[in-house]
């Protein structure tokens, strides 16, 4: 007699979260949620509220049974309250018994308590395989700060950057990196000196652009600077590079692979959120690169995504300066927006790799790197 053949894989979908893109993370999910193989996966939605609740996310099961038009844009806590790890529970590991479903989270969860390494580290401790980069690539390549320090290490080109240290006891003082007191414009006047205008802030671990001021002048740049310090204590005070923006996507873990490239054309005065969200900018895929100079940027990609020990996937972001400094690392982002308009899944479209077949790649790509981790993690000495 045939033996049953192995149960389809428990494939938890984890989205919303805590920080400012829950929005854009259950956009995204609802879009992967329709594009995931039903035949292929037993999909578990479950969502993080803004309260920091986990909920079985059941009207988005129920629609998803009845068709992915019905998937909701956002996410309710209508649904059970549950525990995480209990919820994460089950095989992890293709070795285990063949009648025990695999479980694989999916956690298309972006920004701090959800892309920066937290929600990785409680997967570590359930052991179970998680799409996306690990602990510490999560943490790196959120934490602009930390990143910008760790490519230059490296050798790798990017802008020029600064950055300050909020102090909340005095509302506008600031603490410098080696500890030394100043205040908010006295940090700015040396930014300026340093960087030149205008200047671009961000608050150090957000993405989306959300708390990004483009400054042109000093009383802009402390006011961008007050604005990117409700997010984060931490602010980044980058140069302005007069040039074009262009990002690839990789995929892999010992051996990525680069997209092809793909040209923001901003709608804005900068690439923000409405940009990014709305359909404000123009893409161009392929960008129109020479091969020489497509085959440069995607070596740097691969090289910075090695760097920060990434593995998964991310979207290298690049400024190109042709007649100056050539390609600049702008940033890594690990787990990048899903959305129609999302520039990861359309550069891997161009590049031959279907929405669908994207996230069976990831799946398996998150199982690998589980089986792999595991053959060396002793428990014994």
């Amino acid at each position: 007699m045939a033996s049953a053949p192995p149960p389809r894989p428990r494939l938890v979908v984890l989205f919303g979260g805590r920080s400012a893109e829950h929005d854009v993370s259950c956009v995204s999910a609802r879009h992967v949620l329709a594009a995931v193989d039903p035949a292929r996966y037993d999909v578990e939605p479950v969502g993080i509220t803004r309260d920091g609740d986990w909920v079985l996310a059941e009207g988005a099961m129920k629609a998803l049974a009845e068709g992915a038009d019905g998937l909701p844009e956002s996410l309710t806590a209508d649904g059970p309250v549950v525990d995480a790890i209990p919820m994460l529970s089950g095989s992890s590991s293709p070795a285990e018994t063949a009648d025990e479903a695999l479980t694989v989270v999916l956690p298309i969860l972006h920004g701090p308590m959800g892309e920066d390494g937290t929600v990785q580290g409680l997967m570590e401790l359930a052991g179970v395989p998680y799409v996306g980069a690990g602990v510490l690539a999560s943490a790196l390549c959120m934490d602009k700060v930390a990143a910008n320090n760790h490519l230059a290490a490296h050798g790798l080109p990017q802008a020029g950057y600064r950055w300050l240290t909020v102090d909340d006891e005095t509302h506008g003082g600031v603490r410098r990196p080696d500890g030394s007191s100043s205040i908010v414009a006295a940090e700015v006047d040396d930014a300026i000196e340093a960087l030149g205008l205008p200047l671009f802030v961000k608050p150090a671990n957000m993405g989306s652009s959300i708390g990004v001021s483009r400054a042109t002048d000093r009383d802009a740049t402390i006011a961008a600077v007050e604005l990117a310090a409700s997010y984060d204590r931490v602010v980044v005070v980058e140069e302005a590079i007069d040039g074009r923006e262009i990002e690839v996507a990789v995929l892999g873990n010992e051996s990525p692979e680069a997209s092809v490239a793909g040209e923001i054309v901003p709608g804005a005065d900068f690439y923000d959120y409405d940009d990014k969200y709305e359909d404000g900018a123009e893409l161009l895929i392929p960008a129109p690169l020479e091969p020489d100079e497509l085959a440069t940027m995607q070596r740097l990609a691969i090289a910075a995504y090695r760097a920060l020990h990434v593995e998964g996937l991310a979207r290298v972001d690049f400024f190109y300066e042709p007649d100056g400094r050539g390609w600049l690392v702008n940033e890594l982002n690990t787990m990048p927006g899903f959305t129609p308009i999302s520039q990861y899944p359309k550069l891997w479209a161009a590049s031959g790799l279907d929405y669908p077949s994207l996230i069976n790649r990831l799946v398996d790509l998150a199982i690998e790197r589980h089986d792999r981790d595991q053959g060396h993690t002793r428990t014994d000495h």
